[in-house]
């Protein structure tokens, strides 16, 4: 009982005073099917014997690194370089947290001001906060935001934002009691969601490049949404596009929100990521997380502080911005020095790189017999329909070594009409011979 120092009796009391008869009373609102009924564990094992378990456990995935890889949909492979994995394993920055006391957390106050300022340079925007869990809660967060600057409720939905963001967003403003208006798919962007915009309207939020690849004009959207005093929130789930797309904030975004993860951080089976949250100045004591701020000490030295921290772990709650109790400090540290070490030419030549082999990548799927290209305009990814459900085609190329791409079905079950589309992503990584393998494993399977 060396890890488990509770007794039985012990765990009786507790159950006791919250009013519980049992453990399994504790997780009555997960679906019964959804629940593991016991493990079929040993009671104990030696240090090696794990490790070899494990091991064949871990054998049975396919990691993104071992075949030709297509999947995206905000989550994209991209190369990492060494030195960023090297610093920020270094002591000082991977065992650092909250940075209470600034006479002793000068360095990771810098590194945070030094993220700000290049994810307000990206975006397009006046000021950056200290970095968000991930892209959906800062999306979520950019919603709850806009309500308090609008003191409205409604918040209207693209079509073309990532379902799994829209979920989040739907969650938190059930909590809030607020209004979501979400548009149905998108995936060939044909939606008029002007139309939808009216006076009791508090934000509209619009992904760009959407889910299924497709950049957006914001600029008229911003311009009807202000036209009644809205606030237009801009997502970029793929961060690498800006390097080549005009900014949200100079297509009149108020609130632009992302997900960092592509510059700086491997995929990682899906987190710790890095959000991104952005802002107009007049806009700025209602952002959420904290904000670090450039000072001057007693003795006229330059410094670094936390300028505002409107969070519930710093003040009291009805006077929050947000419940967030920390941010993705090393997340954000590994954006930091990757985003460094490209520099702005650098990321504009890798955005490029990344355009090109997807349009590469695009022109030769499209010719293959039944596979048409959804997208007239894209970055580094786009949407295909296929002869046949997306899934077991996905499923059949992974059976010949090739990851081709996350099927619509996957984001949007229950929605047949979307069965046969499939979201492709081609990036820096992809060869030549990572490309030809897709084509000829998808002719094969078709």
């Amino acid at each position: 009982m060396r890890f488990l120092p509770h007794s039985d009796t012990d765990r009786q009391a507790m159950l006791a005073s919250i009013g519980v008869a049992s453990v399994d009373d504790l997780f009555t609102d997960i679906p019964a099917d959804l629940r593991v009924h016991g493990l079929d564990l040993p009671k104990a094992a030696s240090e090696i014997s794990v490790e070899r378990t494990l091991g064949r456990l871990a054998a049975r995935n396919m990691p993104a690194s071992s075949v030709p890889f297509f999947v995206g949909a905000g989550a994209y492979k991209h190369h990492v370089p060494a030195t960023v994995d090297h610093l920020i394993q270094r002591s000082e920055f991977l065992t650092s947290y909250t940075p209470y006391q600034p006479e002793i957390t000068q360095g990771t106050l810098q590194v945070l001001f030094e993220f700000q300022t290049q994810v307000a340079h990206l975006t397009g925007m006046d000021v950056a906060n200290a970095s968000m869990y991930d892209g959906s809660t800062a999306t979520a967060e950019a919603v709850l935001m806009a309500h308090r600057v609008t003191k409205r409720k409604k918040a209207i939905l693209s079509g073309g934002l990532h379902p799994h963001y829209r979920a989040v967003v739907e969650s938190l403003s059930d909590m809030a009691g607020d209004v979501v208006a979400a548009l149905p798919a998108d995936p060939t962007s044909t939606e008029d969601i002007l139309a939808t915009i009216d006076k009791d309207t508090s934000c509209v939020v619009v992904q760009s490049p959407s889910v299924y690849g497709h950049l957006i004009d914001l600029a008229p959207i911003a311009a009807k949404a202000h036209e009644v005093g809205a606030l237009l929130v801009a997502v970029v789930t793929e961060i690498v596009s800006l390097g080549l797309v005009e900014s949200p904030g100079a297509q009149g975004a108020d609130i632009v929100v992302g997900e960092g993860q592509s510059i700086g951080n491997p995929l990682t089976f899906g987190g710790p990521y890095v959000g991104l949250f952005a802002t107009r100045q007049k806009y700025v004591r209602q952002m959420p997380g904290r904000l670090c701020g450039e000072t001057v000490d007693a003795e006229g030295r330059r410094g670094f502080v936390l300028t505002l921290s409107t969070r519930e772990q710093h003040i009291r709650r009805d006077k929050a911005t947000s419940n967030i109790c920390t941010n993705s400090g090393l997340c954000a540290l590994a954006f930091t020095i990757h985003m460094t070490l490209l520099g702005e030419a650098g990321l504009v030549r890798l955005a490029r790189i990344n355009h090109a082999n997807a349009v590469r990548l695009a022109d030769s799927l499209s010719e293959l017999p039944g596979v048409s290209l959804l997208n007239d305009s894209f970055f580094n990814e786009f949407t295909l329909r296929l002869p046949g459900d997306a899934a077991a085609i996905v499923e059949g190329l992974a059976a010949k070594g090739v990851l081709a791409g996350v099927p619509v079905s996957r984001l949007e079950p229950g929605k047949p009409e979307l069965a046969n589309l499939l979201i492709v992503a081609s990036t820096e990584v992809n060869t030549d011979e990572d490309r030809a393998a897709l084509v000829a494993a998808l002719r094969e399977v078709l």
